[in-house]
């Protein structure tokens, strides 16, 4: 065997002996403070957001309930409308497995027809194009420029209200005031929506939903 192989494992010995470079505790270091300092903004701006249903009543000319979380957020904007925080609900439709119980509701009220709810509420029911948060918001956009809506209430899960709310704001001029629904989630899942959030968060600041309001 060649001596320099038969060095190899008294080179590794010395190695671990003398133990990891500083370069490489240098670089864990770094890494594991930037996740932590991730964390720390995450939590405040998906965990712990500012929402207007901390704040009491408000008053609008819809109350808009985003598509999927639907068994937490469809309730709340139907809260709102038997409180007479606005005469019209405006609700996103997508026939997903979240959002069944505000398909079948939008189903059971004509689609995207509008009628009556028996809260005394006008309701349209809109398809989103396309299907995501920034679909959403042209299409609310669109709705308030055609029926001349100036105050809007955007009911969405507690974690999605950031995200949700730049990307309405980027496409209307209307005043948009956002209301949680509370989510039930575990630590993992709270961890994902982390992950998920931000890297919506920062696609709607790096690319509008909107060039121009609708």
């Amino acid at each position: 065997m060649p001596s320099s192989l038969r060095a190899l494992p008294h080179r590794l010995v010395l190695r671990l002996q003398r133990g990891v470079p500083r370069s490489v505790d240098a670089a864990v270091a770094g890494v594991v403070s930037v996740l932590l300092i991730w964390l720390f903004a995450a939590a405040n701006l998906f965990f712990y957001p500012q929402a207007a249903s901390a704040d009491g009543p408000v008053k609008a000319d819809a109350v808009v309930v985003l598509a999927g979380a639907a068994s937490e957020r469809f309730p709340v904007g139907r809260e709102l409308i038997r409180e007479d925080a606005a005469p019209e609900l405006i609700l996103s439709s997508t026939e997903t497995p979240g959002n069944v119980m505000t398909d079948q509701y939008c189903d059971y009220m004509a689609g995207d027809t509008v009628t009556e709810d028996p809260a005394s509420a006008a309701v349209t029911c809109f398809f989103p194009e396309p299907m995501t948060t920034r679909g959403e918001a042209r299409a609310v956009a669109r709705l308030a420029a055609d029926n001349g809506w100036d105050e809007l209430i955007v009911v969405t899960s507690r974690y999605h209200l950031l995200r949700a709310e730049t990307n309405i704001s980027q496409c209307t001029t209307a005043k948009v005031t956002m209301v949680a629904s509370e989510p039930d989630l575990s630590a993992r899942q709270w961890l994902d929506r982390f992950v998920e959030e931000t890297g919506g968060l920062a696609a709607a600041l790096l690319r509008p939903a909107c060039a121009s309001a609708i």
